[in-house]
């Protein structure tokens, strides 16, 4: 069995990427099953709101980075992975709908995991458009 960083089973190798309380809370699904894709989509609440009424910059960053690392996973056969740096462009805000953010895999090296990935809103408009590099872990 694959182990995380506190010892605990990891999430890998049961063909899911894993649950965790962020996830939850933020009512995230995930999907894409296809090697080198991760989707992350959530309904945008109340909860997901800044004070000026439109999704917090921290919601579209966690979206995208649950993608990515999904989108990892799917190209690393034994261990796991780790954000190393993600930047984001916010394109224009979100205050209603679904978000939808999709990653894919630019190239799996030895030790980093290269990605893009966007977030569209139910109009399939871009919000955020995404860069990131993961590093892979045993």
């Amino acid at each position: 069995m694959t182990r995380n960083l506190t010892g605990g089973p990891s999430a890998h190798g049961d063909g899911e990427y894993g649950d965790f309380p962020l996830k939850r809370f933020l009512g995230m699904e995930l999907s894409g099953d296809e090697p080198g894709s991760g989707r992350a989509a959530l309904t945008v609440g109340a909860d997901h709101l800044n004070p000026n009424g439109v999704v917090h910059g921290a919601v579209l960053f966690t979206l995208v980075d649950t993608a990515m690392g999904k989108a990892a996973m799917s190209v690393i056969e034994d261990g796991f992975c780790a954000s190393v740096e993600v930047s984001l462009r916010f394109v224009r805000p979100a205050v209603a709908g679904q978000l939808v953010a999709t990653a894919t895999v630019i190239k799996r090296g030895r030790h980093l995991v290269h990605l893009q990935a966007d977030v569209v809103g139910d109009d399939d408009r871009l919000i955020a458009t995404s860069d990131g590099t993961f590093a892979v872990l045993d």
